[in-house]
């Protein structure tokens, strides 16, 4: 199975993407979309709809795993990320995978067992469960590929949060 992971964002937008099979999973691709600071936010949010469409064209996700929105201050950035979070959803639905959303609780908790982890344990456990020498950097993309990995190992703990 291949899963697109999805850290929401209008400026930065991380995206990851790993192959599942049993419970073993495995790095494709990993990177940010960053959108210029000066354009208008619909053309920034064009940008983001395109780049997301042509990942999904290229490696056509069986399962698109995004997370859920949590901010505890800010309501302009709230809200600006919530409807890059809405283009994101429509771009999902639009292809042929289905879609899950996890809250960073979860993220942590099918991680590593502990709904109140640090960032740095996260992407610990990114690099251990993908085999790979380091964290993906930047911190967004390493976030997109936590959301994907909880996908991948989330049945045993919580069940798939569908919502296609």
């Amino acid at each position: 199975m291949i899963i697109l992971g999805i850290d929401p964002g209008y400026a930065t937008l991380g995206y990851g993407i790993i192959e599942s099979i049993g419970n073993s999973q495995s790095l494709i691709k990993y990177g940010t979309i960053v959108t210029p600071k000066d354009a208008r936010f619909p053309t920034r949010l064009k940008i983001l709809a395109d780049e997301i469409n042509i990942i999904v064209d290229q490696y056509k996700p069986d399962a698109i795993a995004v997370e859920e929105l949590f901010f505890q201050s800010n309501q302009k950035t709230a809200i600006l990320v919530a409807e890059a979070r809405g283009v994101i959803l429509l771009v999902a639905e639009n292809s042929a995978a289905q879609i899950f959303e996890y809250t960073p609780l979860q993220v942590k908790q099918v991680l590593t067992g502990y709904g109140h982890a640090e960032k740095i344990q996260i992407q610990q456990m990114v690099t251990v469960f993908l085999k790979i020498p380091t964290v993906p950097k930047p911190d967004d993309a390493a976030d997109a590929l936590a959301i994907a990995l909880t996908h991948a190992r989330s049945n045993s703990i919580f069940g798939n949060f569908k919502i296609k």
